[in-house]
């Protein structure tokens, strides 16, 4: 299952996502908003989506999004279980090993930097790229150590 969520600046955005991965053939649950609501506040509809990845299987993913994305990245990471990762353009790389090194379970796009084509060669690219494991599961393991010391 593929989680996504946004708030006002990302709305559209999301929503032309999830019809592109929806074109896929992946299941898609949208966490909101269902409607613009220029007033609305991200950590609303993104602290949901987040604890769906969280707490669900290990192939189940999350997309939020927001104008920068910044503070989408941020309030997905206090979710138990979340290692999100940021992009907004440039280097396809960062996304990349966002998978491969951090086996990041969320994307968090900034609305106002990144094209749709970028966004679709993103997501594609995020998907597609496996968790190498090795020596990153071990960092994996102290991040998921702290999360539980909270």
């Amino acid at each position: 299952m593929i989680y996504i969520a946004s708030d006002h600046g990302g709305f559209e955005l999301k929503n032309k996502i999830i019809d592109y991965l929806k074109s896929k053939d992946y299941q898609v649950e949208d966490c909101g908003p269902k409607e613009l609501d220029k007033e609305d506040d991200y950590p609303d509809f993104i602290y949901p989506c987040a604890v769906q990845v969280g707490k669900g299987a290990v192939e189940d993913r999350g997309i939020v999004l927001g104008r920068s994305g910044q503070g989408e990245a941020i309030v997905a990471n206090k979710a138990k279980g979340v290692r999100a990762a940021l992009y907004y353009g440039g280097n396809l790389k960062i996304v990349k090993l966002s998978r491969q090194h951090n086996n990041s379970n969320v994307l968090s796009l900034g609305a106002d930097f990144i094209t749709f084509e970028q966004v679709t060669e993103a997501i594609d690219l995020w998907l597609a790229t496996e968790f190498e494991g090795g020596r990153h599961q071990r960092r994996i393991d102290k991040i998921s150590k702290l999360e539980h010391s909270l």
